[in-house]
């Protein structure tokens, strides 16, 4: 298992793979492991991302148009675990699995060295059959735990999940903003109460103050819609610019730390 924090707060870091391309995905994966991240989602591409936000949801269009496939962000893992013993996830929604075969995913995912999977839009109750193929093959489920989860759901995720626990700081969709919520602090209390696992707080994180307040009581930041953009408006130089703005994050952070 390679999903493992070496400092805190951690750092999950979110590409949308096949924008502008996937050699270009492969090279901002390794650009942010070497500015610290910790693990990548390799975000796979789909037509109707209904939790994303409008970065996301252009880059998603823009990879489909590139050709992008669950199979290509398979290929695209195998080639960065080649390079890198970082945490790999496939962040996925559950239709492209599903057209892909589930056992097939499974088995392709772990013979690629993806270490788990994420699926945005597949509840923990509903996912025996899922749970027992990520089983099979030796795959982390990672759960998404919301504000608005009642003790019963994130007692579930806790019991299911493997690797982290991914808590969304707020409702409503993926994208940068200006503060976190009250709810992210407030929801990793919660979870507390049920897992010793890491915990993962996203849905907004893009500052180097977002990224420092996360560390204060959660065990990482996942940095998503902030990492789309920064490639979205950098063509040419997404992986130097990923790698920059990923430090401008930590380097904040360790120095608040110090700083205490």
């Amino acid at each position: 298992m390679a999903i493992r924090f070496k400092k805190r707060p951690g750092l999950v870091a979110y590409i949308t793979c096949g924008d502008p391309d996937l050699d270009t995905s492969r090279e901002v994966a390794l650009a942010a492991i070497g500015a610290g991240a910790d693990v990548i989602e390799l975000g796979v591409p789909f037509s109707d991302p209904v939790a994303d936000g409008p970065v996301i949801q252009r880059a998603s269009e823009r990879a489909l148009q590139h050709g992008a496939t669950l199979e290509g962000v398979l290929g695209a893992a195998k080639r960065i675990r080649e390079q890198s013993e970082a945490g790999l996830i496939i962040f996925s929604y559950l239709n492209p699995i599903l057209q892909y075969g589930l056992d097939r995913f499974c088995a392709a995912a772990a013979t690629a060295g993806v270490d788990g999977a994420l699926v945005t839009d597949l509840p923990v109750e509903e996912a025996g059959d899922y749970l027992q193929a990520m089983k099979i093959h030796q795959l982390a489920p990672v759960f998404l735990a919301a504000p608005t989860s009642t003790d019963e759901r994130l007692r579930a995720i806790a019991k299911h999940s493997r690797g982290f626990v991914y808590a969304i700081s707020r409702t409503g969709i993926t994208g940068a903003r200006q503060e976190l919520t009250s709810d992210a602090r407030t929801l990793v209390e919660r979870l507390r109460g049920f897992t010793k696992l890491p915990i993962a707080v996203g849905f907004g994180v893009s500052t180097p103050e977002q990224f420092a307040e996360v560390g204060s009581f959660a065990d990482a930041a996942v940095v998503g819609s902030a990492i789309v953009q920064c490639v979205e408006q950098n063509r040419g130089r997404e992986a130097a610019a990923v790698a920059e703005f990923l430090r401008s994050l930590t380097g904040a952070a360790n120095h608040a730390k110090v700083g205490q």
